[in-house]
């Protein structure tokens, strides 16, 4: 199992539950099933208090799976097949939302972050009550101070007082993990993430220990198009190569066999990428410009929009691999239905910019849960070649480094840009995180950066290890290294 905790198994098999009864047609008929088949009567509880707070936690955690979330229930007694109907029938996308908790998962973390231990010792100096701005800590009849937490801020005074360091900070996971504070506690002690702040990295849904929180997935939306008998053309990003135990093409097969009408490389729309971003770096700093920073990332497009509108004019007005390839799948099938798959979740909203043809958005950990519920074996898989042969490079967009490598080897290959290129000081960033931002911050302030071409992608280690990967990120690097050396077209031999 390429899931590195419970939570992610869980939702696995969740998703694999739900379309291995879509394929039966038996969806609306026996989804109530799923959670006591799961959590039978005589079963061992798994975490919670009973067996009825687990089955109801199921329930709950398939409504973004059928592209619902929490306002959507009206009534608690209604049951799942009701829902289902509507993710069956429903004619668009009604959701706004890309993220939602699942509040009946959100319920065990603290309300506040700061505990007294038992090393406090019970001291004098009562340095923690006097830093309190609240004077919120009382002391039992043995001296040892206590935090009254219906008055407590969590402003952690008392803790930096402590010379015993008896007061412990307690982290919530997903508030911990987020890089720009999109997500808080809101009147009920449960998770709210702000859209408004939110970069949609997704640090968040892996985080959370309970599993509370998801994408709202669009998997019945492709599918319902799919038997309907629509042209559905799938655009597969260049991060497929780390994903499962497998050749590419076999998986390219698996996909095809799902009933879309063609698979069509996202590494080719990264070609025109680097194509645009190549002379636009050349121009930039023949111009002046200390720095440019790449664009393909929608994360890091988001965080520049919310959080460092200053860095706009440093980054590369080049559109991302989807963009282009969208274009071109949407002029070659004109009436079709477009759907981007890859890693990441805030393609999601990148999507629903200005100018975008992709429809939907699936996710590779879905498309794993997918073949899970139809039954799909890839290795016996039969091959499918795309059309359209992209180079190496442009598979490597996937990996950190990869957009700054394909631009240098592109710009190499060019007779009339191959002298510039090894001039250029590049830098890169390949993690999005408080530290990071700070980082970037400031070049926006300063107008200079560690180099003049700044690769930026939001995930460590990049897109092959993005929030909604299948692969764990050790096997996913092997797997990714193993399928591009497969691949024998390069710029360098690309016009010869």
């Amino acid at each position: 199992m390429a899931y590195s905790n419970n939570v992610m198994i869980i939702r696995h098999e969740l998703l694999s539950k739900l379309v291995r009864l879509w394929h039966e047609s038996q969806l609306v008929e026996k989804i109530d099933q799923i959670p006591i088949e799961m959590i039978p009567k005589f079963g061992k509880d798994r975490v919670r208090c009973c067996r009825h707070k687990e089955r109801a936690v199921l329930k709950y955690k398939m409504l973004p799976l059928l592209g619902l979330d929490m306002t959507d229930e009206i009534d608690e007694l209604t049951p799942l097949s009701e829902y289902a109907k509507i993710a069956l029938e429903r004619k668009e996308i009604l959701k706004q939302n890309l993220l939602c908790v699942v509040d009946e998962a959100c319920t065990s973390c603290v309300d506040i972050n700061y505990e007294v231990s038992n090393l406090c010792r019970g001291c004098v100096s009562k340095a923690c009550y006097n830093a309190c701005p609240k004077k919120c800590i009382t002391f039992k009849k043995n001296g040892q101070a206590e935090i009254q937490h219906d008055e407590c801020i969590s402003c952690g005074r008392c803790h930096e007082a402590c010379p015993y360091h008896a007061i412990v900070y307690i982290p919530v996971p997903c508030e911990e993990s987020c890089p720009v504070k999109a997500i808080s506690k809101d009147e009920r002690g449960i998770e709210h993430i702000d859209e408004d702040k939110c970069i949609y990295c997704g640090s968040c849904i892996n985080a959370c220990p309970f599993g509370a929180i998801f994408e709202i997935s669009q998997v019945f939306d492709i599918f319902k198009d799919i038997r309907d008998g629509k042209q559905v053309i799938a655009l597969v990003a260049p991060a497929i190569l780390a994903q499962f135990d497998a050749d590419h093409q076999q998986v390219y097969g698996a996909i095809k066999q799902l009933g879309f009408y063609d698979v069509l490389e996202v590494a080719q729309g990264a070609m025109d990428t680097v194509e645009h971003e190549g002379h636009e770096l050349i121009e930039k700093l023949e111009a002046g410009q200390n720095f440019m920073t790449t664009s393909c990332c929608p994360a890091f497009y988001e965080a520049i929009d919310k959080h460092i509108p200053k860095l706009h004019d440093f980054v590369s007005d080049s559109k991302s691999p989807m963009y282009y390839i969208a274009k071109r799948a949407r002029v070659k099938y004109p009436d079709s239905k477009i759907v981007f798959i890859g890693p990441c979740v805030a393609k999601r909203k990148e999507v629903r910019r200005p100018g975008q043809e992709v429809d939907y958005v699936m996710t590779f950990e879905e498309l794993a849960s997918i073949f899970e519920g139809m039954d799909i074996d890839l290795q016996v898989q039969e091959r499918f070649t795309p059309e359209f042969s992209s180079v190496r490079e442009a598979h490597g967009f996937a990996a950190n480094g990869g957009v700054m490598g394909a631009v240098q080897s592109y710009l190499r290959a060019n007779p009339t840009t191959a002298d510039k290129v090894d001039k250029i000081s590049t830098e890169m960033i390949s993690n999005l995180d408080k530290r990071t931002l700070a980082k970037l911050k400031g070049y926006a302030a300063k107008g200079k950066a560690g180099g003049q071409f700044v690769e930026v992608m939001c995930c460590p280690g990049g897109c092959i290890h993005g929030p909604s990967a299948h692969n764990d990120i050790v096997s996913g690097r092997k797997q990714f290294q193993k399928e591009i050396e497969t691949i024998d077209l390069t710029y360098a031999n690309l016009n010869k």
